[in-house]
């Protein structure tokens, strides 16, 4: 529902009878929360706003939105939590599991099918068709998706696991979470990792038995771990939070970004960071006592209701002396030994940009946007906007219209309009404008500097084909010209799109930026359904020139890598 741009009706503030109103809505349809859960998600005296929206294929939606984040989404008249709502209560809505590949299917607007579900050993949650209901990934409980069930638990099972699961209505990485802070989700490190791969196919039994039992040991000891263990974990992580990974430049910090993308990546192996679990019960009373009583934050309330940490004593000898601890120190350690990753593999972000062309020029003068300059369409219409109040052409009886003046005329009007047309709609003047920029593109892989380039860029597609002993092997790839930015991304995506689609081997030569850079990709003897998240994270933030790995029993033996 939301693979495409929406369109904002109205956004205003809820009043205090639809308030109340909406926490009964919410009690009703989940009533697992707790009123006091209620009242932290619909807080009385925080700022709240309702905002109606249009769907690309004209479906009508009520947000309810906090701290620009949207909570909740009404359609024909029921209630759905978004992914940051599910994020705070992953057990909000039973779950269905499926493979990390999937979620980009998901995010571009397809359903779940039967098929791409994992099921756990403790079989599949109960739902009727059209309950509401979650979809997370192998790995990690955080859910990815939002949808209902296609049809009941019985069904599916009567369908011998065929056809559609649950119709999606929202996902992480859709116009929907783009509304809010585009924060990713967290690592919930899951109670059990049995479950059937996509043709119902179950892991290796030993290794994954000990990793079951290693799991299993680990949620018991989380369940028995008293308050003082979990605050002593809490200030492990948080001053190892300060000293490795908060840097000065991004001060302020949202207290809810520090803890999500910071402390839960700074927990040891084996162990869960819960707030709840430890004496302070809440994220803020935590951080007030790490303030009064450690004196190494300060924290300040510099929007109303949300609180961030401003200023970090880094010279405080309690944080000088600590000393982070191995089995967290080095993320590289845990992929040469062949485990899983828990932190999900963040893609690059691509956003289409426009440019100023020499014909639009005087249009952007009065911005200081000269030819050449790369700019967001929202961007475009902010200053085109500005421009015709600055020089008070809305058009007196219609305000729907923008009257025509010389630079307009020139910039966007055809030679046999000129003695023709003299207002536009505000629609029309966007579309001309924006068709007579050209269009670019912007790169931007986590931790580098953004690479941007004119052009439309081409996504890279890869097909799989059969041959000798029904092996599957990678015969073509297409749009591989667009890739030479990051040539070596480009291959180590390749590796893993390989792998992930079944391949056991794949190897070929490809030209990028015309026949002066080369690049050649082996692939030897790999027998793998699913590659390890943390092992691709791994080989992408280090760049390496050369690569091998080691595996036993059936998964990744070696993969080699010369650029």
């Amino acid at each position: 529902m939301f693979a495409r741009q929406f369109r904002v009706k109205s956004n205003t503030a809820i009043k205090g009878s639809d308030r109340r109103k909406l926490k009964a809505d919410i009690s009703a349809a989940f009533p697992s929360l707790s009123a006091d859960e209620i009242s932290e998600l619909v807080p009385n005296k925080e700022e709240l706003n309702v905002v109606k929206i249009y769907a690309h294929k004209g479906d009508a939606v009520t947000l309810y939105v906090l701290h620009k984040n949207p909570l909740f989404f009404e359609l024909e008249k029921r209630l759905y939590p978004t992914v940051y709502v599910l994020w705070r209560y992953p057990a909000l809505l039973p779950t269905f599991r499926t493979w990390p590949p999937v979620l980009q299917k998901l995010i571009g607007g397809a359903d779940l099918m039967l098929p791409g579900v994992v099921v756990p050993s403790s079989g599949l949650p109960d739902v009727k068709q059209g309950d509401c209901c979650a979809v997370t990934v192998v790995n990690n409980r955080a859910p990815v998706a939002v949808g209902t069930a296609a049809v009941s638990t019985a069904e599916m099972h009567g369908l011998g696991m065929k056809g559609r699961g649950v119709c999606v209505l929202h996902a992480y990485m859709d116009t929907l979470w783009a509304f809010g802070d585009k924060s990713g989700p967290p690592s919930l490190p899951e109670a059990e990792n049995e479950g059937q791969g996509l043709n119902g196919e179950e892991y290796e039994e030993e290794e994954k038995g000990q990793r079951d039992n290693e799991e299993e040991e680990g949620n018991e000891d989380d369940k028995k771990m008293p308050q003082e263990i979990m605050d002593a974990l809490l200030l492990q992580c948080f001053l190892h939070a300060l000293k490795s990974k908060v840097k000065k430049s991004e001060l302020p910090l949202l207290t809810s970004t520090f803890l999500r993308n910071h402390m839960f990546s700074c927990c040891p192996n084996g162990k869960q960071l819960d707030i709840k679990k430890s004496s302070y019960k809440k994220l803020s009373k935590f951080l007030q006592a790490m303030q009064q009583q450690h004196n190494l934050v300060r924290v300040k309330e510099l929007t109303k209701g949300v609180e961030s940490i401003v200023e970090v004593d880094w010279k405080n000898p309690e944080l000088r002396y600590f000393s982070v601890p191995e089995e967290t120190d080095v993320e590289a350690a845990q992929v040469q030994d062949g485990g899983e990753g828990e932190t999900p593999y963040h893609p690059p972000e691509i956003t289409t940009l426009y440019s100023v062309s020499a014909r639009l020029e005087p249009l952007f003068l009065d911005a200081n946007k000269r030819k050449g300059t790369m700019l967001l369409p929202a961007d475009m219409r902010n200053i085109v906007t500005e421009y015709v109040k600055k020089h008070e052409l809305v058009d007196e009886n219609n305000k729907n219209y923008v009257t025509i003046n010389p630079i307009l005329c020139d910039c966007l009007l055809e030679k046999y309009e000129y003695q023709e047309v003299e207002s536009l709609k505000w629609d029309d003047l966007f579309s001309r404008t924006l068709a007579r920029m050209q269009e670019c593109y912007q790169v931007v892989f986590p931790g580098q500097a953004p690479v941007r380039k004119k052009g439309h860029i081409e996504p890279i597609d890869i097909s799989v084909g059969s041959r000798g002993s029904n092996k599957k092997v990678t015969t073509s790839t297409s749009n591989c010209a667009s890739a030479w930015i990051y040539s070596r991304f480009f291959l180590l995506m390749l590796i893993y799109e390989s792998l992930t689609r079944g391949c056991t081997c794949a190897h070929g030569c490809f030209g990028l930026n015309g026949n002066l850079n080369m690049l050649t990709m082996t692939l030897l003897t790999c027998y793998v359904r699913h590659m390890s998240i943390s092992l691709l994270q791994y080989l992408v933030t280090c760049w390496l020139t050369y690569t091998q790995y080691r595996c036993v029993s059936g998964k990744l033996i070696l993969v080699s890598v010369r650029l």
